[in-house]
């Protein structure tokens, strides 16, 4: 399994409750600009519409040896999951105002999975306790490690 992005704000933003891995849908040569690196889900999240589920804003670079074949950089994109699944998160998402986040995008045995996570929003006060946690657990590891 090779990470190709990750979504670094989304643990920063978000609580993130339940993750899912979920398959995309893609035309042309996305795959091969994802195999390079060149993909982006800082902005990207995902609706479930009409039992299908959807990752809106994912940014997949064109491919730099492609010709008038490429693909629309931002378009809408499917993700494949099973119907028990969808529905589940559909109905997580509409009873409790919870977001669907991108966390990573990655290749397992030459297919392109995106992990998906249920989340709520954090308030700036969480945000901030995040940040204070970080900085605690890090100087109590460099304090471990004989640094001061």
């Amino acid at each position: 399994m090779k990470v190709v992005a990750r979504n670094k704000k989304a643990s920063y933003n978000y609580f993130l409750l339940d993750k899912f891995e979920a398959g995309i849908v893609l035309v042309g040569t996305e795959i091969k600009s994802i195999r390079a690196g060149k993909v982006s889900i800082a902005d990207a999240y995902c609706l479930v519409k009409n039992n299908e589920m959807f990752v809106v804003n994912m940014h997949i670079a064109k491919y730099a040896q492609g010709n008038i074949f490429n693909h629309n950089e931002t378009r809408t994109r499917k993700l494949l999951l099973h119907k028990k699944e969808i529905r589940k998160i559909g109905k997580k998402v509409a009873t409790e105002s919870l977001t669907i986040v991108p966390t990573q995008i990655y290749i397992d045995k030459g297919l392109a999975k995106l992990e998906i996570a249920i989340a709520k929003g954090k308030k700036n006060y969480d945000k901030r306790q995040t940040l204070k946690e970080k900085a605690e657990r890090r100087t109590a590891e460099r304090n471990l490690r004989g640094r001061y």
